[in-house]
Order: structure tokens, then sequence, then C-alpha cells
């Protein structure tokens, strides 16, 4: 029989690496950007900044982790204020967006955009990295702000599968077309653009890798417009024409890919299942969150443990070991648990057919982070 679910854990084979412990500068300028939003009491409600401002909830106190605060530290390379301003961004961001902290991206308003399957969640990679699958040959609805809501909200989904110690996903890119969507048409520029805005701005550090196949002429050019608005970090974690059996275990592999789940996607019966676990999922985290004191600093290792803390914990702006990724990957480690296990291994650089091709490229200034 066809598989329709998500999976809920990693395969058995699937490891999360071991943690780096953070050196002593690292771990001065993570302790000074704690400091900041232990003490930090209130944002403004949207990214114009009028003078209305409101508390930082609860939901955005968990989102205040360790391994946050740690992506963005490796995001801006170890600068304090650059780091501090692009959470608090992210932080008025979320707010406008209608992510937290009552969040408006409901699994109703975006359900029309997945009706043909063209983004969903399935398995894990080699690392216990979820898998979210984008599939441009089904496309099945118009351009619209909406498109960037259902995306948004899959990043968050994906997130909510994370399993304990993991703190990244793995993109798989599809570029074959299909029958069942009405428009197969490639993002606008303008579209790619936001895309990537949104997640260079405000999710760095997340894509652990991107495997990207069936990539058509179109493809290769909208991929070699856009390539100047990529972050070389994010680069180097883009892996082309590669077999995906190299990085996911063939168990939690579509088969058309060639893994061995023979995966069909039934809207009306993956959308609730997903929705459902995902939900599960964050509500065991927002309960450790209350278990562990409800305060910012503490670590995605607990709050995505399925332990049952008996006692509570509480964020410090004294030094922690917190563990890191080498070179332009890292994480952490909570006060009151074992080290986080995150680490990336070197992914391939980019692919000699996107640098090679010769096409006009439009004058851009490329951000300095991931």
């Amino acid at each position: 029989m066809p598989h329709v679910d998500p999976f809920k854990e990693p395969s058995p084979k699937a490891q999360i690496p071991s943690p780096v412990a953070l050196d002593e500068h690292q771990q001065s300028k993570y302790n000074a950007v704690l400091k900041h939003f232990v003490e930090l009491k209130e944002l403004p409600t949207g990214e114009k900044h009028t003078s209305t401002t409101a508390l930082i909830s609860d939901a955005e106190k968990s989102w205040l982790t360790k391994e946050c605060f740690l992506r963005y530290l490796r995001a801006t390379k170890w600068n304090v204020d650059h780091c501090i301003k692009r959470i608090e961004g992210t932080l008025v961001w979320r707010r406008s967006f209608g992510v937290d902290p009552d969040s408006s991206l409901t699994p109703e308003l975006v359900a029309p955009e997945n009706e043909t399957g063209k983004e969903v969640i399935l398995g894990f990679d080699n690392d216990s990295r979820p898998c979210l699958y984008l599939k441009p040959g089904r496309q099945n609805t118009k351009a619209s702000h909406r498109q960037v809501q259902h995306l948004v909200f899959m990043l968050e989904r994906v997130i909510d599968f994370m399993p304990s110690g993991q703190d990244q996903l793995a993109l798989l890119i599809d570029f074959k077309p299909t029958k069942v969507g009405i428009n197969s048409k490639l993002p606008s520029i303008s579209t790619g653009r936001e895309v990537l805005s949104i997640l260079q701005d405000h999710y760095p550090e997340r894509l652990g890798k991107a495997l990207l196949t069936n990539i058509p002429w179109l493809g290769w050019t909208f991929l070699k417009i856009i390539h100047p608005f990529i972050d070389p970090l994010t680069r180097e974690k883009l892996v082309y024409q590669e077999p995906f059996p190299n990085y996911v275990p063939i168990e939690q592999l579509d088969s058309d890919f060639g893994g061995d789940v023979k995966f069909d996607y039934v809207h009306d019966e993956y959308w609730p299942v997903m929705t459902k676990i995902a939900a599960a999922r964050r509500a065991n985290y927002m309960k450790n969150f209350k278990l562990l004191g409800s305060t910012v600093g503490l670590s995605e290792v607990d709050l995505r443990s399925d332990n049952n803390f008996s006692g509570t914990g509480t964020s410090s702006t004294t030094a922690v070991s917190v563990p890191t990724r080498p070179a332009a990957t890292q994480s952490s480690s909570s006060d009151s648990s074992a080290a986080s296990s995150i680490v990336n291994t070197k992914t391939p650089t980019i692919a000699e057919k996107l640098e090679s091709l010769q096409i006009a490229e439009e004058p851009a200034t490329t951000k300095t982070t991931s």
C-alpha cells in the first residue's frame, strides 16, 4: 500500500553528530547576547516601528533559546551588536507576519496551497534533519502573499518535527513537471528574492542541506539569476543532481528519488495527520518550557525532549558549556541538561554547471549573513 503519512521519528540508521565546545571568546559573546534578552521586556508590534510596543510573550521567550542565539551569532560572524539587532528584527517580523505570539498562519488558511502536495514533510536525513520536499512542478495557485505564508507555515511545521538535539532541516527540491498543477511556472524573481530574504534574515543556520534534482534549463536560469542573492554559507549547503540516497536513508526516502517509500500524496489524509503531529510536538515543547521556568535562554535539547521534568530551570548570564558546529555551523546546550549534539559536516560546493552558465545577472547588494 502507498505511504500517505509523515514519519514521526528518524530512521534508526540516522545519527545526530557530536557537539564541539565553544571557545572562551565565543562563550563571552554568547553570554552578552543572553544577558541582553534576559533584560529585554518589550518590542514594537510591527515592522514599521510605530510607537506601539508589547511585552515579550511566552511564545516569543520560548523561541529565544540558546540555540537561537548561537544561530544568529554564527550568521553575524559573532558580532554581538549585529546579532542582537537581527534577533530583535526577527521578533518584530514574526509579529508582523503572524507567526508569534498568537499565530494567524493556521492550517486552514494555507491548506488550499498544498492540495497538490507541492510542499511535503516526509522522513529525516542521515543527520536526523526532517526533510521538507519542495515540488514547483505541482504549483496549483497563482502568485500571491498566501504562497509565501504557506512556505513560512511549512518551515514552522518542519521545525516542530525536529528531534531533540537537531536544529536544522533538509530541503529536497524536485523541479520535475507534473500534470497535477495548473501552473508549473517557476517563481517570479521578486517572489524568489522575498523568500530568500525571509530564509536568510529570519531562519539563519536552519538549512543543513538542500538537494536539488530534475533541474530544467529554465530552472538553471532562475537559479543563476537569484544566485547573487544567496549568501556564501547557504551556497555551500546546496547539492545539485546527486543521488538522494547518499543523504537520506532509503527507508524514509520517496521512491521517486531512489528510496523505498512509495509515497502518495492524498491531501485529505496527509494534511490533518501532519498538522496534528506538529501540534503535539509544539504542545510538548511549550509544556517543557513552562516546567523549565518560562524564561529565555533554555535549550532546545530540553524543550524538544520527551523527558518529564520534575523541577524547573532558569537561564543565566553566567558562562555555560555550549556546544558548537565547526566552521560555519554551531549549536548549544542547556543550563540544566547534557550538551546538545548538533554538528554539521562539510557539504559540497555549488555545482560547476551553475557557475558556468553565461547569462546576465541583476546587480544587487548581497547579504553578509545567512
